[in-house]
C-alpha cells in the first residue's frame, strides 16, 4: 500500500458498529436547536448514524438532523461555503433561529472557517469537535488532496484559521479528544483556546463517533 493510501485510509472517517440506544426519557426541548453534522476526510453523512440514531431516541425530529455529506477532496474554505448554505437552508426548513453543529475529524476545519469568516457566529449556538486536527496532524503528511494538505502541522490554511481569536463569538465551542487517537498526532493539536476540552477514555479516531459516553456529553452541552 502507498503512503498516500496507507493516509487516506487512516484518515478515513468510516461509520463504526455500535449500540443506537441512549437514555430513557426524551431530552428534546422547544428550545432545542436543528443539529448539523460535519464528517471528516474521506467520509460523508452516514458516520454520523449511530448518533443520529440516538438523538432521534432521545426525542429529536428527523428534520432537525442534517446528517450533510460534501466533497472532501475540496479546500475547507470551499466546505465551509457550501457548509453556510447548508445551514442557511436548515434554519428555514425548521424555522430555527440558530443550529449546532458537531463535526468529526476535518469537518472540524471547515465549519471553524464558516464561524471565523463567514459569519457563522450568529447563527450557531454550539459547535462540537470530536477529534479534530485543530493544529495539524502528522497523518496528513502523505496525502495530497487539496484538503488533507490544509491539515499538515504549519499549513498556511492553518496558521490563518487559529491566528488571534481561535474560539470567535458568542457560540459555546467544546472539544473531545482521545490519548489514544492514532490520527490526530500530536494529540495536543485538538484543543482550541476558549473551548471546552474534554479528555474521552482510550478510544480510536472513529470511536469518537459512536461511544456511547461521548455521545451523551455531546448532547448535553448542545442542549444547555
Amino acid at each position: 500500500m502507498s503512503a498516500a493510501v496507507a493516509a487516506a485510509a487512516a484518515l478515513l472517517a468510516v461509520q463504526a458498529s455500535g449500540p443506537a440506544q441512549a437514555s430513557t426519557s426524551s431530552s428534546f426541548r422547544p428550545t432545542s436547536n436543528p443539529i448539523l453534522f460535519v464528517h471528516g476526510y474521506s467520509g460523508d453523512g452516514s458516520n454520523w448514524n449511530t448518533m443520529a440514531n440516538r438523538f432521534t431516541t432521545d426525542g429529536w425530529p428527523s428534520s432537525y438532523l442534517a446528517q450533510w455529506t460534501y466533497d472532501w477532496h475540496q479546500s475547507n474554505a470551499t466546505t465551509a461555503q457550501q457548509l453556510s448554505s447548508e445551514v442557511d437552508r436548515l434554519l428555514a426548513a425548521t424555522g430555527a433561529t440558530q443550529v449546532d453543529i458537531i463535526s468529526h475529524s476535518m469537518g472540524g476545519l471547515s465549519s471553524r472557517y464558516y464561524l471565523k469568516n463567514l459569519a457563522g457566529t450568529s447563527k450557531v449556538d454550539a459547535w462540537v469537535s470530536l477529534g479534530g486536527p485543530n493544529h495539524g496532524t502528522d497523518s496528513a503528511n502523505s496525502c495530497f488532496d487539496t484538503s488533507c494538505t490544509e491539515m499538515r502541522i504549519g499549513s498556511n490554511f492553518l496558521a490563518a484559521l487559529n491566528s488571534g481569536d481561535e474560539t470567535p463569538g458568542s457560540p459555546r465551542y467544546a472539544i473531545w479528544w482521545s490519548p489514544c487517537d492514532t490520527v490526530i498526532n500530536p494529540d495536543s493539536s485538538v484543543s482550541l483556546s476558549g473551548a471546552t476540552n474534554t479528555q474521552t477514555t482510550c478510544l480510536s479516531h472513529t470511536d469518537l463517533l459512536v461511544d456511547a459516553t461521548v455521545y451523551a456529553q455531546t448532547r448535553d452541552m448542545v442542549n444547555r
